[in-house]
Order: structure tokens, then sequence, then C-alpha cells
């Protein structure tokens, strides 16, 4: 875990090699290291989430967007899910109304996120 600064937020990023992020113990996990470091913001490789997470159906991802969105932590999943997402329709649809929010968003890469988080504190500031 690395804490950065990226458009103006402190981001705890998560490597990608680790624990798997398969429920809320695991996202209890991170958050609590996110409040250590007053991280605002936890950036997640694509690569910590298992299958489950992307299986809207099991209700993993719920699980574990609810807890980040009690703890009022934002959580970035950083890498590539057009696979993922090209084999269900109710996945597209979870990533695109996620991505236009504020509490979860699906980002290619760091400087991805640190351009939306950059524009929000434009948007706030205005």
């Amino acid at each position: 875990m690395e804490l950065q600064e990226l458009g103006g937020e402190r981001v705890l990023v998560a490597a990608a090699a680790g624990e798997p992020v398969a429920g809320e113990r695991e996202a209890l996990d991170l958050l609590g290291d996110a409040y250590y470091r007053e991280a605002s913001w936890v950036a997640l490789p694509v690569e910590r989430l298992g299958a489950e997470f992307f299986r809207l159906r099991s209700g993993v991802a719920g699980a574990v967007v609810q807890k980040f969105a009690q703890y009022r932590t934002g959580l970035a999943v950083v890498g590539d899910v057009s696979a993922r997402v090209a084999e269900s329709d109710a996945l597209r649809d979870f990533v695109r109304e996620s991505n236009r929010g504020l509490q979860l968003w699906f980002v290619e890469d760091l400087p991805g996120l640190a351009g939306r988080l950059a524009d929000r504190g434009v948007i706030r500031g205005s």
C-alpha cells in the first residue's frame, strides 16, 4: 500500500499483488488502512477483485461498495474491465452508473483517476 496525492486528494493505492478483496472483511481492512493514513480514496487494482465481484448477483460488489459508502471513502477500481463488461449488460450498466457518481469509479489507470479527482475538485470549488 502506498499513499499518493492524486488530483488534490490523498489516495491509498493498493498493490496489484495481495489478498483478493472477496467481501466486507477485506473491504474493512482497506478502509482501516485508508483511515489510518487519512486517505479519502482507495485505488484498488482490478487484479485484486475476484470473479464474484463482477457477478453482480453474488452481492459481493454491493457489500464492498456499501462499506466504502458507510465510511465515506471513495473506491476506484483501476484497470481494464472491458472484457468483463462485454460479457454482461448488468455489469456494463453498473460501471456506467458508478462512473456517473461520486463514490465508485472504474478507471483505466492512476493518471485517469487523478484527472477525475482534479475535475471533481474544480466542480466543488466553483
